[in-house]
């Protein structure tokens, strides 16, 4: 019997149009049940989802994104799916993409974690696989000029490497993760004590101490990234204080295990 998986998507004032172009990605024969978590409590959603087959809707306050998940999550592990799949609503792909990464994770069992390519809509790459971030590579990208941001994201971005070649790497962004659910078992859910933004780099990084966490670039999907972070001061806010968290966690300047992660990276290099 071929291994299924099962899927959560966190919304907040979520576009049902956009919603709903993402299900249709779904509509896979390894999906055995999509959980939608509303940090919103909209009407609307829920009505969209109580009129689907395979859709369970989770009401809920505004705990931010990897809080949400582990609602999803914690569900999730009460049934016999072999993966779970951390979901953005703003993602879309061919439904045989989640055949092809569910017949990889089944092939490779040191495999906790995966991601496909990712592009945006007119089909440039997104450089969502990275380095882990150091204070500096926040900073840089966020408040210094476009030419020094370059400059330094060539690094942290993973821009001296190969993308179309599988890599095993200590970053994914949250857009679309696929986990091991024995995986998780052993390493955890997300830490809710950060409400957005490095929850992603977190989970990698612990699930990247036990078990490989590959890009696996023959399988690709489309996202409509709108990096709210950039267009909005309070989210801006939400960012820099969920940023301290993290560093307050792993470290700021003296952290081994980064430099170690980070070194391995430059075996990809071009």
């Amino acid at each position: 019997m071929k291994s299924r998986l099962t899927v959560s998507i966190v919304t907040y004032h979520t576009d049902i149009d956009e919603l709903d172009r993402c299900l249709q990605s779904l509509r896979s024969p390894v999906v055995e049940r999509i959980y939608i978590v509303d940090n919103s409590r909209q009407a609307y959603i829920s009505d969209y989802c109580r009129a689907k087959e395979g859709v369970e809707y989770i009401g809920s306050d505004n705990v931010g994104y990897g809080a949400g998940h582990n609602k999803a999550i914690n569900k999730a592990m009460a049934t016999d799916a072999d993966y779970h799949l951390v979901l953005n609503s703003d993602v879309r792909f061919d439904p045989t993409v989640l055949e092809q990464l569910v017949d990889y994770m089944d092939r490779n069992d040191d495999v906790g974690q995966v991601q496909p390519k990712i592009t945006y809509p007119d089909g440039r790459l997104q450089y969502t696989i990275r380095m882990l971030p150091t204070p500096k590579n926040l900073i840089f990208r966020r408040f210094l000029p476009s030419k020094l941001v370059e400059k330094n994201g060539y690094r942290y971005l993973l821009k001296f490497a190969d993308h179309d070649r599988e890599m095993n790497v200590p970053y994914h962004q949250g857009s679309f993760m696929l986990f091991r659910k024995e995986a998780l078992r052993q390493i955890g859910l997300f830490d809710e004590r950060f409400f957005m933004y490095p929850e992603d780099i977190d989970i990698t990084r612990r699930m990247h101490r036990c078990y490989r966490t590959m890009y696996y670039p023959k399988v690709s999907i489309i996202h409509d990234h709108r990096a709210a972070s950039y267009k909005s001061g309070r989210m801006l806010r939400i960012h820099i204080v969920n940023m301290i968290r993290y560093f307050n966690k792993w470290g700021w300047v003296f952290d081994r295990e980064r430099r170690r992660f980070n070194r391995r990276l430059q075996a990809y290099k071009k």
